[in-house]
């Protein structure tokens, strides 16, 4: 076999069978294999972050991770944004990047970078990166970073695969021998914990990455009921199970002031595959962290330990009930009426989405009204689209989830500014006919910026600074931007008419996009921050 053989045949040993691509010249030989070679899904993606934004919202959803497929330095570069979302989302992605031919690349052509390799650029978005120096190489480092994304709660593992090591002959790979095992709390660290927990003070639990869903969310729950302790959430969870009959977590809120607030009670803070909590950006006098003055913060599990284990061995120190005590009720209200506002749609989305649903949030300034308002759905999947706060993940995390969860609805409430960055995806979704629904939030600014602004700016804001933050002149027409690849769209200008288009909506197959044409105040977030 060739060095492309040998690859796909490590990577599909090691159960990745699913990739997003947007291939170049150097990836030729990788594209023919992977239509002689069976088992392996493509998805065509019109640009690389839509790629690698995707590949992280199939793996948040699928439990395993995507490969895609990325044109040289360049293309890497396209990228670079959703895999530090990714990243900071603790997902896991194994990356081929085609490259020229290793003797090639000393003759410096066009698509070499001015100043490094590629392997130089993938270690800024990567924690692990290395360039194949053969096709049997090749072989064996798809192997390696088969096994070593799945290490802790997931990693980023690129690999540069020059073209010589594409058709050259190769061995056989080797045999991937599953996940490398990741390491575990000690028993000391959980009875120090348990201490804490039996101290008498204050304590929120603060839960992020796998903690969040599933198994972990179950045992943090236990523990809980047991201790007394108040389950928080990290700010920007990957993925978070919510909605009836779940165990109610309340998230750290992203604004300084609120989450300040929220916090202040709290005495101690234990971190379990969460970072301690700090502000996104430093303001001019202005505390840096969330945390109270006085409050101790302490850790029983990084997102580098297995926090299932770690969760579980905390629960039995403790005695915890079998059950958690603390379940999410359903929500019922009538129908909402009058003029769309963000608040609306959350109550429509709380009526009408279905059971198991997967609820997708690049929302900006509006996702807090629709967060809150959804807290009582039916039992669904939350993911958070930007972790690492770079704009455009919404809908290619969509398209990703929707590829991993074909038989799940998919529902991305997406603000207009930042779907202008990967819009790219609405054309992947038609092709796929991925079962997403794209809530388009059009509200013609960069709305969060002008909250921003009023942080550091003295009177009101002057034409030129508007002008810098408004979408307007010319206004967006997301029903021809989506019509135009291949996505049915409709536009509501009221709650009336948004709650039946959804309900149309989530009757229907293959995906459709409702531009909400919304009423949005943000005087009162303004306010807060120029008090």
């Amino acid at each position: 076999m060739n060095g492309a053989q040998a690859l796909f045949k490590a990577l599909i040993d090691a159960g990745l069978d699913t990739c997003f691509a947007n291939p170049g010249t150097s990836e030729m030989q990788l594209v023919y294999e992977i239509g002689l070679t069976p088992g392996v899904r493509a998805v065509l993606c019109l640009q690389e972050n839509t790629v690698t934004g995707a590949a992280d919202g199939y793996a948040r959803m699928a439990g395993k991770p995507a490969f895609t497929l990325l044109h040289v330095g360049s293309g890497f570069a396209n990228g670079m944004a959703n895999l530090h979302n990714a990243g900071r989302a603790n997902t896991p992605i194994v990356n081929i990047v085609g490259a020229n031919a290793s003797y090639h690349q000393p003759n410096y052509p066009e698509h070499e970078l001015i100043n490094g390799r590629i392997v130089d650029l993938a270690r800024v978005v990567s924690h692990w990166a290395h360039e194949a120096k053969s096709a049997s190489d090749l072989a064996v480092l798809g192997a390696l970073a088969a096994r070593y994304s799945r290490i802790g709660a997931g990693k980023i593992c690129t690999l540069i695969a020059p073209t010589n090591c594409h058709w050259d002959p190769a061995v056989a790979p080797p045999v991937v021998a599953g996940a490398m095992e990741t390491p575990k709390v000690s028993p000391e660290a959980i009875q120090e914990v348990a201490a804490l927990l039996a101290n008498g003070k204050r304590t929120g639990i603060v839960l992020g990455s796998h903690a969040m869903y599933g198994v972990g969310l179950e045992l943090a729950g236990r523990i809980a009921a047991k201790t007394g302790a108040v389950l928080l959430g990290e700010t920007f969870p990957s993925r978070f199970a919510r909605g009836e009959g779940r165990v109610r977590v309340e998230l750290i809120e992203y604004m300084l002031e609120m989450a300040v607030k929220v916090l202040a009670p709290y005495e101690q803070l234990l971190l379990v595959g969460a970072l301690p909590p700090v502000s996104t950006f430093a303001y001019e006098g202005q505390p840096l962290t969330k945390v109270p003055d006085g409050c101790q913060l302490a850790t029983l599990a990084t997102v580098e330990h297995n926090l299932l284990a770690a969760l579980g061995d905390l629960a039995n120190a403790v005695g915890a009930p079998s059950a958690a005590v603390t379940r999410q009720s359903r929500s019922t209200a009538p129908a909402p009426t009058g003029a769309l506002t963000p608040g609306a749609i959350g109550k429509s989305l709380c009526a009408l989405l279905p059971e198991n649903a997967i609820l997708v949030d690049e929302g900006a300034t509006m996702s807090s009204p629709i967060f809150h308002a959804t807290e009582g759905a039916r039992a669904h999947d939350y993911l958070h689209a930007v972790c690492g706060g770079a704009i455009g993940g919404g809908l290619p995390l969509a398209l990703g989830a929707a590829v991993a969860c074909p038989d799940r609805k998919t529902v991305v409430f997406q603000g207009d500014g930042c779907g202008m960055y990967t819009v790219q995806a609405l054309w992947s979704m038609a092709r796929e006919q991925a079962n997403v629904i794209v809530v388009l939030l059009r509200n013609d600014a960069y709305a969060i910026l002008e909250v921003e602004l009023a942080r550091v700016r003295e009177g009101d804001a002057n034409e030129r600074m508007e002008s810098m933050m408004h979408l307007s002149d010319p206004t967006l027409d997301w029903i021809k931007i989506a019509e135009g690849q291949g996505v049915a769209a409709s536009r509501a200008t009221t709650a009336e008419e948004f709650h039946a288009q959804l309900e149309a909506a989530l009757g229907s197959k293959g995906p459709r996009l409702i531009e909400a044409q919304v009423a949005q105040d943000i005087k009162p977030a303004i306010d807060l921050v120029r008090k």
